[in-house]
């Protein structure tokens, strides 16, 4: 199959749209189930260079969930502790996951709010333990490089039988020149085929210049992930999973504030006092998440106020103070950070290390490269210049 025939492109009133090769070859892909979209092949194809790309520089499966073509999360299948088993709803009765449904945990659970309505890209066959995952998640669709027959069973009986499935050929590689047009005019570039690996960081500029390997594929994990993320974007990790990412925004510090917020999050969700929210039976997923971020973040009185608490919890929880929350992220510790561009300030450093950064990868080459060493050296980070930008657009 040459070329797909789309329903519409990024909004209904873009018509005609289609999916082609422009050499006359066949497509990569095979729909297995639903429709895609436009959009949806868009994060197919960006979350499947992504997982590639992270198993090829790691060894470890690995998995991600994209919105409007940004990951929202991304990870390697490294074992779940019992804690994030619980922050990322794992069933319990799917019993031990295998890694790449470890991975795919990971990967929906870090940003949950974000990644609600997904597009998932897996780097290995989808197995029977990741499609009992996705069941019971609000996702578009998946893209993989096979299915177990019982796992695709399961998909397909996802949104009423019209759940997307794609089949990618692992073995594609794509013309070095990419192409795409904007405004009638035609743009050219050579693919990013730049390799990240643990060679990339071996330039620490800072005091502290050990950086353990199991950190180091936090590191990739971050600029791999960056490489597949709008830019201006900054990437927190840590165990193997992104747990903030900060893409889109024009200004840097605006990325490591956003993703910041993000990576705190993710640790409040493991405090006692969220794990023990006295939720009611039934309450939906969403519902859930949604009371979650509102009872962690400034307006809390939003779900705990006469009235509100009622419709999700079976009594009415103690705010959780500042105070409390700041005492509780002090704990968070070895986080890793990425950043697709230098940061041009010490800012950026001050702000993640209220995020327990502790490790840094960043091109440098920032004419105010010396402000941002001595911040690193002021809470003991250890920093790596890669030399190279990671922009995506």
């Amino acid at each position: 199959m040459n070329e797909l025939q789309l329903k519409y492109g990024c909004n209904p009133n873009q018509k005609p749209s289609r999916i082609f090769m422009a050499d006359g070859s066949n497509l990569p892909v095979e729909i297995l189930n639903g429709k895609p979209g436009y959009i949806n092949f868009l994060d197919a194809f960006n979350g499947w260079q992504l997982v590639k790309e992270l198993k090829e520089a790691t060894g470890l499966p690995a998995a991600t969930s994209f919105k409007h073509v940004s990951p929202a999360g991304a990870a390697v299948g490294l074992p779940l502790s019992e804690v994030e088993k619980k922050i990322y709803w794992v069933d319990e009765s799917i019993g031990e996951l295998s890694p790449i449904a470890c991975a795919y945990s990971r990967a929906r659970g870090a940003d949950r709010m974000s990644s609600y309505g997904d597009f998932i890209s897996l780097s290995d066959v989808c197995d029977v333990k990741t499609a009992k995952l996705i069941q019971h998640e609000v996702s578009d669709g998946i893209i993989a490089p096979g299915y177990e027959d019982e796992a695709l069973e399961i998909l397909k009986s996802k949104k009423k039988g019209n759940y997307n499935i794609i089949k990618i050929d692992p073995s594609y590689k794509p013309e070095p020149i990419e192409r795409k047009q904007v405004f009638g005019v035609t743009f050219e570039q050579g693919r990013n085929e730049f390799k990240i690996d643990k060679e990339l960081l071996g330039n620490v500029v800072t005091d502290n210049k050990e950086i353990p390997e199991n950190t180091k594929i936090d590191l990739i994990i971050a600029l791999i992930t960056l490489k597949y993320t709008q830019s201006n974007s900054v990437c927190y990790t840590k165990g193997g999973q992104a747990i903030g990412i900060g893409a889109g925004q024009q200004s840097r510090v605006h990325c490591t504030r956003l993703a910041g917020s993000k990576a705190d999050n993710w640790f409040l969700r493991q405090s006692p006092k969220v794990l023990n929210l006295p939720f009611k039976d039934g309450l939906k997923r969403a519902d859930r998440d949604n009371a979650i971020d509102t009872y962690i973040g400034d307006d809390y009185m939003d779900i705990l106020a006469d009235g509100e608490w009622e419709r999700v919890f079976t009594e009415k929880p103690e705010v959780f103070t500042r105070e409390e929350k700041r005492a509780w992220l002090d704990k968070n510790t070895d986080v890793s950070l990425g950043s697709d561009a230098f940061f041009p300030f010490g800012d950026n450093i001050e702000r993640a290390n209220k995020s327990g950064v502790k490790y840094i990868a960043q091109p440098g080459g920032s004419i105010r490269d010396d402000n941002v060493i001595e911040t690193c050296n002021k809470y003991n980070i250890a920093m790596c210049f890669t030399g190279m930008r990671l922009f995506h657009h």
